[in-house]
């Protein structure tokens, strides 16, 4: 009874995630009094309002003209994020599972994994979770059956065609197969105007995974 849920299309793609940014980019830069909220995800935005500001009607219309402008809107280019990873072992349980069920070796889907550039479509499920897309089409792989308790911080995990890396221990059902030393939120990073600014990636970045060894991820972990 406090939101409206915009659909910018069907499926996940780049046009359609630049559709998403276009939008939610026009409605950073414009506010619109009585809005609280924007979610973003693959293909829309949940926009959350203040009803005794705003009715439904109202708000649908004006976010019919803000649409209407998003194509207009000119996107600052991508910021390219590098992101170290150490694949398998105990930093990534499931490389070998994953490994098995394609037929190839590990060090395979490392190298296909760290092989592209992948696009932040959003973030979600806990503060600084990016949600990257897409993994090449031989890497993709069902969640797991029984979701772990607890997935450690950093953990780089697979489902689907999707990637993503955990920023706090928390449960999770994606594969792990492996994980970076890098924090992907924190709560003293500079110009924190929002929660978003705490995290290490934002909506539109671009990511690049680059394998290291243990050795470099002892180095390289702060304590």
């Amino acid at each position: 009874d406090q939101s409206i849920l915009v659909y910018l299309g069907q499926k996940i793609s780049i046009d359609t995630h630049a559709r998403v940014i276009s939008l939610l980019r026009l409605l950073e830069a414009e506010p619109v009094p009585g809005v609280r909220n924007l979610h973003p995800a693959y293909c829309s935005i949940l926009v959350d309002f203040d009803a005794l500001k705003l009715t439904h009607k109202e708000l649908t219309e004006i976010l019919r003209d803000y649409i209407a402008r998003s194509s207009t809107v000119r996107l600052p280019d991508s910021k390219e994020v590098e992101i170290p990873v150490c694949y398998g072992g105990k930093l990534g349980p499931d490389l070998d599972e994953v490994a098995a069920l394609h037929g190839i070796t590990p060090a395979r889907v490392a190298e296909l994994h760290a092989s592209i550039t992948y696009v932040v479509y959003f973030l979600g499920f806990v503060p600084g979770f990016a949600y990257l897309g897409e993994l090449p089409a031989s890497l993709e792989t069902p969640r797991l059956p029984v979701p772990r308790r607890n997935t450690p911080p950093g953990s780089v995990g697979i489902a689907d065609r999707q990637t993503g890396i955990y920023p706090f221990d928390t449960p999770g059902g994606w594969r792990i197969i492996g994980c970076t030393p890098l924090a992907m939120f924190h709560h003293d990073r500079k110009n924190m105007s929002s929660p978003a600014a705490m995290s290490l990636l934002a909506a539109g970045d671009r990511v690049r995974f680059t394998p290291i060894s243990a050795e470099q991820f002892r180095a390289m972990k702060k304590p």
